[in-house]
């Protein structure tokens, strides 16, 4: 029986290191690498694609309000949020971006580094909340409504990819903001 107990608060112990070590990533390189994601996203921008975009932005409304939610929820639903933007973000730029003037191998980067945060952030959350369960969905809808009103109704067009390469860029200064509330809370 004692062997038991001992093997438990071994295992415990074990697996709550672990996890704290895989969040200690989001501490040290979340920053670096959402840093060299929006320069990428910067380097991304060409007079070729630049244009007047303001109509199509008030089409799709930015999800401020999901935003201001979570920014009141618990840190795993803030953490499982910012992951979820990362992956519909690389979801975003996985679509047929030829008509921009963009490098592949520049999204190619771009879409590594996304794709690696979110997954060294998502093994930092251990489940998913009822109550984020709808905000998944709401913000699911709203990159849904960005890949559909935009990209494909103005056939991925080097205009449409501008206001995604924008929208993108302001998901991931708030998804960087989420992170260091996070930071500062611990």
């Amino acid at each position: 029986m004692m062997n038991r107990i001992l093997f438990a608060c071994l295992f415990l112990a074990l697996s709550t290191e672990s996890s704290s070590l895989s969040c200690r990533w989001m501490d040290h390189k979340f920053r670096q690498h959402n840093e060299e994601t929006l320069n990428l996203l910067d380097t991304m921008v060409s007079a070729k694609n630049s244009t007047n975009t303001t109509e199509v932005e008030v089409t799709v409304a930015f999800p401020n309000h999901l935003y201001h939610q979570v920014s009141k929820s618990s840190a795993e639903d803030k953490l499982a949020f910012t992951v979820q933007i990362l992956e519909e973000v690389a979801a975003l730029f996985e679509e047929d971006h030829s008509s921009a003037s963009w490098e592949d191998s520049t999204v190619r980067n771009l879409l590594n580094i996304v794709n690696k945060q979110a997954e060294e952030l998502h093994s930092c959350v251990s489940s998913l909340s009822v109550s984020h369960k709808k905000k998944t969905t709401k913000l699911h809808m709203y990159f849904k409504r960005l890949s559909h009103h935009i990209l494909k109704e103005m056939g991925h067009s080097a205009e449409a990819w501008e206001v995604i390469r924008k929208e993108a860029k302001a998901h991931l200064m708030r998804a960087e903001q989420l992170a260091s509330s996070l930071h500062t809370a611990q």
